[in-house]
Parts: structure tokens; sequence; C-alpha cells
């Protein structure tokens, strides 16, 4: 399937009070049903654009526990249904175990990451499980802005729909390792967490065109990442659950400025 379609539209250009009019082929981004079904089961079904599926798969396993390690994934296939994606994931059967129990506290998940959770609290707790991890060490502030006209020009999918959200993956020098985009921002992530855990968890940091949710921190702590930068603003909760964590989190992160909310040990900072 593809990432995103065209369709004819009609653009509008008002100037001094003037309507005039043309046709035009648009580019839309995809968003189609993809199910996550753990040995036979159906576990969830998210929005999302049809790129990474298999980044997805392991970055949403990773993140949400249902597995602790990558290896506890032995085999994804996808599947084009005539009403979305199917991805059969074959996993340990102590952790689809584990999944069934959770499963009986647990609503089923939609793209907004929060909705159909039964008790918020249950939530937050998963936040303890969080990987300890000290690997990175102090970030050049001043990188930020040749990350941010890196993750411009990388962004392909927003340049044909002005619709995606991206996350991308920094060496601690600033170098790009990696980016991956989607319609939704925490699927955006997941995409890639599941390149990060495929490709034997680098360090590095992790920038994202979108606020940050307290869900963003929670799943980057969970497969041992140190640090996210927002181009956006961060929520009370994903600043609590950062400096609980002793996570470093940045909002705002745009030329020239950024908010650090916690772990600011990591930044080579002037004081």
């Amino acid at each position: 399937m593809n990432s995103y379609d065209e369709i004819n539209a009609t653009r509008l250009s008002l100037n001094n009070q003037q309507i005039t009019s043309s046709d035009c082929k648009d580019k839309l981004i995809s968003e189609i049903a993809v199910a996550l079904v753990y040995n036979g089961i159906s576990h969830t079904v998210m929005m999302c654009t049809p790129n990474d599926l298999e980044d997805f798969a392991i970055g949403f396993s990773l993140a949400e526990g249902i597995v602790q390690q990558k290896s506890e994934i032995y085999g994804i296939d996808i599947l084009e249904q005539c009403d979305g994606i199917e991805i059969q994931l074959e996993i340990a059967t102590r952790r689809f175990v584990e999944l069934k129990e959770k499963r009986r506290s647990m609503a089923g998940r939609t793209g907004c990451g929060i909705c159909g959770v039964e008790q918020l609290e249950q939530v937050k707790q998963s936040s303890k499980l969080s990987k300890k991890s000290d690997r990175l060490q102090k970030v050049n502030p001043l990188l930020f802005d040749r990350c941010l006209a890196q993750l411009e020009q990388k962004q392909q999918l927003a340049k044909e729909t002005g619709a995606s959200h991206a996350a991308a993956f920094f060496s601690p020098e600033g170098n790009l390792l990696a980016i991956r985009e989607d319609v939704g921002r925490h699927v955006a992530l997941d995409k890639l967490l599941g390149w990060y855990a495929k490709n034997n968890e680098p360090i590095g940091f992790v920038f994202v065109t979108s606020r940050a949710s307290f869900e963003m921190v929670q799943k980057s702590l969970a497969v041992g990442i140190e640090m996210l930068c927002a181009i956006s603003a961060t929520t009370e909760m994903a600043a609590k659950m950062a400096i609980e964590n002793d996570f470093t989190l940045i909002g705002f992160t745009r030329k020239g400025k950024g908010t650090v909310y916690s772990g600011k040990r990591r930044l080579m900072l002037g004081d």
C-alpha cells in the first residue's frame, strides 16, 4: 500500500476580497487500520500510515512492554486485508501469557495513545519498568539547529502531503541516523524505536516534530533511550515522569532555543 494517494481537488486563492479557483491533484497521506496480532490473538488496531510496519510492530511491542527484548519476537508476517493490514507476530510463550493477563485489565488501544485504557494509574505504573541506562554523555545544545535542519530536509512524506509527524534518531555528534514518519505522532515514534532495537540500540537521542506527551517519555524509557527533544510543547505529566526517571526532556526545541524540563546533566551548558 502507498503512503499517500492523489485525489482531485479545487485549490482556492483568496486575495483582496477576490476568490479564484483551479483544479488540481492533491496528495493525501494514507491512514489505514493496522491490527497487531500476537500468537493468533488480536491485541489492538491502530490507525497508521502503511510504511515501515515491521519497525512499528517491533517498536510498539517493546514500548508497550509486550516483550522485553527484540529476541522474544520470533517472527513477523505483514498481510494486506481488504479493510486494512494485519501484522501477525509470534512471541515467546512467557510474554504471551503475560499479555493475556494484562488484557484482562485493559480495553483496546487506539491511535491517540491513551484512549481505551481503563485506568490511568495502570498506564503510569508501567514507567516503573523502565530500563536504567546511563550511556549518553554530554550533548552540546549548539548541535540542535543542525539536527533540525537535517530533520526538515529528510521528511519526505511531510513534503508530499504536509500531514505527517516524524521521529528521528541522532548520534551524540548530531548526525541523523534514522527517521520515521506517520500520520500519528506516537506511531512515528514506535517505528523509530523498532529501528533502534533492530540496530542494536545505538547511543544518541530522539527528536519529534510534535509535542511531547507522557506516553512518548514512557516509550523512550521502556527501550533505554535517555533524551527526547520535542519541537512543540511538553505536557505536565511528561515533565513529571521525566523528572522521576532522570530522563532528559526538552521542549520548544527550535532554531536557537529550547526549554529543558529534566535531565540537564546530559547537556553541555555554560552555567
